[in-house]
C-alpha cells in the first residue's frame, strides 16, 4: 500500500479560498490605482485646459493693436467694451498663434444653458477699417453678437466681469478701474474676473487675469511713423 497521501477536499477548499482571497486584494488595489490615476489624469487635463485658456486670453488682449473702424462716414475706434463686453483687434489668433493676419477679436458674457454665465469669444480676419462696416449701424458700433461660430472659452461661472484700467502717463498707478471703455485711447490694462459655480471649483478657481497694454497711442491720430 503507498504511503503517499493526497489533498483532501477541505483543503482544496481552503486552497481555492486563499487564491480568491489574494487576487481580489490585487484587484481591488488595481481599481483603487486605476481611480486614483484617472482623477490626477482629468486634474491635469482640467489645469492644462485653464492654463491654455488664460494664456489665449492674455496674448489676445495683450497683442491688441489701436486700430480704427469704419461706421458710416466716420472712423471709431476699434477697442470698446462694457462689463460684459469687449472688442479689439489682436496680433493673436487661436488659429494662427503671433503669425498670421490681425484678428478682430470679440468677447461677450451670455447665460450658459446648463447653469451660470460663460465666456464666449469670436474671432475674424482684420482687414482694415472697411472690414468692420458689417458691425456698426451708422456711426457706432452694434453689440457683440453670439453666434453658431463662437467659442466658449470658459463656462459654469457664477459670474464674469471686464474692468479697464485708465492709463495716466505721469503715474501709471493712479489710474483707475471703469467697467466701461469707448474713448479715444487705449487703456492701460484689462481685468477679467471669474468665479465658478459651486461645486466647480476644482476644474475653474476664483482668478482675476489682469493684462497690460503696453501701447499708449491715442486712435485716429497720425503718427510721423505710420
Amino acid at each position: 500500500m503507498s504511503s503517499e497521501r493526497g489533498v483532501t477536499f477541505l483543503e482544496l477548499i481552503i486552497a481555492i479560498t486563499l487564491v480568491a482571497a489574494i487576487v481580489a486584494g490585487l484587484l481591488f488595489a488595481m481599481r483603487g490605482s486605476l481611480l486614483t490615476y484617472e482623477k490626477v489624469n482629468g486634474r491635469l487635463e482640467e489645469d492644462t485646459r485653464l492654463m491654455r485658456m488664460t494664456q489665449a486670453l492674455e496674448r489676445q488682449i495683450g497683442g491688441t493693436i489701436p486700430s480704427m473702424g469704419a461706421c458710416g462716414a466716420g472712423r471709431v475706434p476699434v477697442f470698446n467694451g462694457d462689463a460684459q463686453s469687449l472688442r479689439f483687434v489682436s496680433s493673436y489668433s487661436l488659429e494662427e498663434g503671433a503669425r498670421g493676419y490681425a484678428r478682430l477679436v470679440e468677447y461677450q458674457v451670455e447665460p450658459d444653458p446648463q447653469s451660470g454665465v460663460r465666456l464666449m469669444m469670436n474671432e475674424r480676419v482684420y482687414a482694415g477699417p472697411a472690414s468692420t462696416g458689417p458691425l456698426c449701424a451708422g456711426n457706432v458700433f452694434l453689440p457683440v453678437q453670439i453666434d453658431a461660430q463662437s467659442i466658449e472659452a470658459v463656462g459654469r461661472l457664477a459670474y464674469c466681469r471686464i474692468s479697464y484700467r485708465e492709463f495716466v502717463a505721469d503715474n501709471p498707478p493712479a489710474g483707475h478701474w471703469v467697467t466701461m471703455w469707448n474713448r479715444p485711447a487705449l487703456p492701460g490694462a484689462v481685468r477679467i474676473e471669474m468665479a465658478p459655480l459651486p461645486g466647480s471649483e476644482r476644474s475653474l478657481p476664483v482668478m482675476s487675469l489682469n493684462v497690460p497694454i503696453h501701447i499708449f497711442r491715442e486712435l485716429g491720430v497720425q503718427y510721423e511713423d505710420n
